[in-house]
């Protein structure tokens, strides 16, 4: 299939190298057939997600030109959603669960994953293509420079993995950085044993000022830390610390109370 030459649309850098597309798509599961492709553009991802004939292909595309040629070009492409991932009513579209994959804008990539994080119990799988740093700072282990707020949001509820690097020659126009390929896929924690609203507060809180110790960032939440965070920066904090950490703020504020 020859596609026309695209523009830019919201920060988005379009793919154009088939092997790319074809190994990204390859990246996806199957056990979900529902699959929701965020921004496919000139759908170099959708031609081979429609080939898959176990998944039930959904688009959507806040760029009228891009939808318009979807509707010309894939006449198979049955659901076509002419609107904002971040604004439209996503949850109610499906009536079970569902996947998500696609070469996400780079100027809302991070608010795409906090968007699937808000949808986690419906979304057992994503794939996506985002810039390097996104995508190392998402998959960093505590300890790394690069590990902060989306790290330990996304890690506390999806098993997170870095599958491959992708140059800046593949896209049109090309990046002046390059792109990774990332996966998340739903791990087998239902629930918290804490607040989890409060969770992100204090892990916002803690790298929000992330230079300084615990006990200096979090003392809005709490007069006197636990000593075995209290010393310590948030990046040298797992993501279990952080429960641990939210648990034991919670059980000292219920116990001054």
């Amino acid at each position: 299939m020859s596609l026309v030459k695209p523009k830019k649309v919201l920060g988005q850098h379009f793919l154009t190298d088939q092997n790319i597309a074809r190994k990204i798509v390859d990246s996806l599961g199957s056990e979900v057939p529902d699959i929701l492709e965020i921004g496919p553009g000139m759908g170099v991802l959708t031609q081979y997600l429609l080939q898959r004939s176990e998944l039930n292909v959904h688009v959507i595309e806040i760029d009228r030109e891009s939808v318009e040629y979807l509707q010309q070009h894939f006449p198979t492409l049955q659901h076509i959603w002419s609107e904002d991932f971040l604004k439209a009513d996503i949850a109610a579209r499906f009536s079970g669960k569902f996947n998500v994959i696609g070469n996400f804008p780079y100027n809302i990539s991070s608010q795409i994953f906090f968007r699937v994080l808000a949808l986690r119990n419906r979304i057992p799988e994503t794939v996506g293509m985002v810039q390097k740093e996104v995508a190392e700072r998402i998959a960093a282990s505590h300890g790394s420079k690069v590990y902060g707020i989306l790290s330990v949001l996304l890690q506390a509820f999806f098993d997170i993995e870095y599958l491959f690097t992708v140059s800046e020659g593949v896209f049109n126009p090309p990046p002046k950085v390059k792109s990774a390929v990332i996966r998340l896929k739903r791990n087998n924690v239902e629930a918290l044993p804490c607040d989890e609203d409060f969770f992100v507060q204090v892990v916002k809180a803690a790298f929000n000022q992330r230079r300084k110790m615990l006990r200096n960032s979090l003392k809005d939440f709490c007069d006197s830390l636990p000593a075995e965070f209290a010393e310590k920066r948030p990046e040298q904090l797992s993501v279990g610390d952080f429960i641990s950490l939210t648990c034991q703020i919670e059980n000292l504020k219920k116990n001054k109370a």
